[in-house]
């Protein structure tokens, strides 16, 4: 978790499984109100990597609580390499998935990158990767 702060703007960096990591034991500890707090001061939530691994039931709803606390209040920037029609596996819950989707793309810019990532780019070109082995996720090694 990162905290960029100037005059102007808060920001906090933290990725998906992190986050959701931090409510969940929150809620165990009976903070839960102060982490979502934590998480809806900063002008400027970024989640990483949301979807790379699938949340359990109870930490959708967890992110559903700080994403409508967030609402018009706060901004979120979020990545994934998901697209939104697979959200209802990720969170496990479709229902769940709708309503956090409601709220992020109301007021919303959906930036969609096609392609091969930075990192995997760089390493096709330096040979380590071929294109067969990228589509599977495989290395060359």
């Amino acid at each position: 978790m990162k905290t960029v702060r100037s005059d102007r703007y808060s920001t906090l960096f933290v990725p998906a499984t992190g986050l959701v990591t931090q409510l969940a034991r929150a809620l165990a500890e009976g903070r839960l109100e102060d982490k979502l707090l934590h998480f809806s001061k900063p002008k400027l939530l970024i989640v990483d990597e949301l979807g790379y691994l699938p949340f359990e039931p109870n930490a959708a709803h967890l992110f559903f609580q700080l994403v409508s606390r967030r609402y018009e209040h706060g901004s979120m920037l979020v990545t994934s390499n998901r697209s939104v029609s697979e959200w209802g596996g990720v969170f496990g819950d479709p229902v769940v998935a709708t309503a956090i989707l409601d709220r992020l793309l109301h007021h919303s810019h959906v930036i969609t990158i096609r392609g091969d990532s930075y990192r995997l780019r760089t390493k096709r070109r330096a040979g380590l990767v071929n294109q067969a082995s990228a589509k599977e996720g495989k290395s060359t090694e």
